[in-house]
């Protein structure tokens, strides 16, 4: 691949959705020859027309100039001719999350690509090497999780199978880097980085709002003002939808066997059982009527605080789980949850300047009072405690 001129590699794309459309305009904005692949042409047509909007605005905004933008969507050819992949070396598939449905793309597609072609998959949830599994050449098949919107969000989730070549990954790498990307390494487990590190974000606010301790408003007032996260939980659960916020978590339950420290909250069940999606739905944590009414926060910085470090601890707890388990790297992880998910710091970087033995002493707290494996603490953050940072 070294000895290839980048911008002449051909990319094929499975799937028009958000997902599929943001990695072809990336692609094609890089130089890239696309051809964009959807068994549905009216959801091709509804791709080209997004795009155009896309780079209409970014004419109007002089971001780009007319003439760029023609360019750049002159190299997507939008196909309902699943042989126009047949010359990429690329392939990213970016169809719905069933398992079968990825399976029988990725033998369809197989036959028609090059021997040396690389196919890729955007899944969030399912383990790439299940989806490898029915090919006749799973060494070539590699996960490639973009964050939406992929032309905006730096970040990726390289995740290679079971059987993954090396050189694939070094591949991926290389070609993810010339797109100005941000890649990161993750071992195939559910919910590889991102997905598994912050479930508390959103788990320990709705076990907050469960217990009665704050309300939505001061929960998401307290991670704002206190951590300086960009936005509160809830109101990131409404912005993804607690109908997908929702399933992913109860996808990691299920797929971590289980375990208590991803249980699924009934109030957010409840609130997918109304239909109560958030932001798409109208209404979710918070009502987005035009009339609506904001609901006033409780301005206690005692409480605030408190809030914050109970989420933050299990965040580092969850961050030095994925460490201890080897699914990526110290630095991946830190990189992971500020370029995926814009957290204001790195949660390793956290710890320790806050102190490993703070948070060992806040989970500690928790584990005895609840009695409960979800507050077990880490032994890596245990071991950590002895040091003056986490190894």
């Amino acid at each position: 691949m070294e000895n290839l001129q980048l911008s002449k590699i051909k990319i094929g794309v499975i799937g028009s959705g958000t997902m599929g459309s943001g990695i072809a305009q990336i692609a094609a904005a890089n130089k890239h020859d696309v051809a964009l692949f959807d068994i549905d042409n009216d959801a091709l047509m509804r791709s080209e027309k997004n795009l155009n909007n896309i780079f209409n605005r970014l004419v109007e905004k002089k971001k780009i100039s007319e003439d760029e933008s023609k360019q750049i969507l002159g190299r997507i050819n939008f196909t309902t001719d699943v042989n126009n992949l047949s010359s990429s070396r690329f392939v990213f598939e970016a169809a719905i999350e069933k398992l079968d449905v990825k399976q029988k793309l990725f033998q369809q597609v197989e036959k028609i690509l090059d021997e040396e072609a690389i196919l890729a998959t955007n899944t969030s949830s399912l383990s790439v090497t299940a989806i490898a599994s029915e090919c006749n050449k799973p060494e070539r098949i590699i996960g490639t999780h973009f964050f939406n919107p992929p032309p905006l969000l730096p970040l990726v989730e390289i995740v290679p199978g079971l059987l993954t070549n090396t050189s694939v990954v070094e591949s991926i790498k290389i070609l993810m880097n010339s797109w100005n990307k941000v890649p990161v390494i993750a071992k195939d487990t559910p919910g590889f980085i991102v997905n598994k590190v912050a479930r508390p974000f959103y788990g320990e606010a709705l076990r907050i709002l469960d217990e009665g301790i704050a309300d939505v408003p001061t929960i998401d007032w307290a991670m704002k003002e206190i951590g300086k996260f960009k936005m509160g939980p809830f109101e990131l659960m409404d912005l993804i939808g607690n109908d997908v916020n929702y399933k992913v978590t109860e996808t990691v339950f299920e797929q971590y066997f289980f375990d208590p420290r991803y249980k699924p909250s009934f109030t957010q069940k409840r609130l997918v059982d109304a239909k109560l999606f958030g932001r798409k739905s109208g209404r979710g944590f918070y009502d987005y009527a035009t009339d609506a009414v904001k609901p006033k926060h409780v301005e206690d910085e005692n409480l605030g605080i408190e809030i914050f470090f109970r989420i933050l601890s299990m965040l580092i707890n969850e961050a030095a789980d994925t460490l201890m388990l080897r699914i990526a790297s110290k630095e991946d992880i830190d990189s992971a949850m500020k370029k995926g998910v814009n957290y204001p710091k790195g949660l390793f970087e956290w710890a320790d300047e806050i102190g490993v033995d703070k948070i060992v002493k806040r989970l500690s707290m928790l584990h005895e009072l609840y009695g409960e494996d979800r507050y077990r603490v880490c032994p890596l953050l245990k071991n950590g405690n002895r040091k003056e940072k986490i190894l």
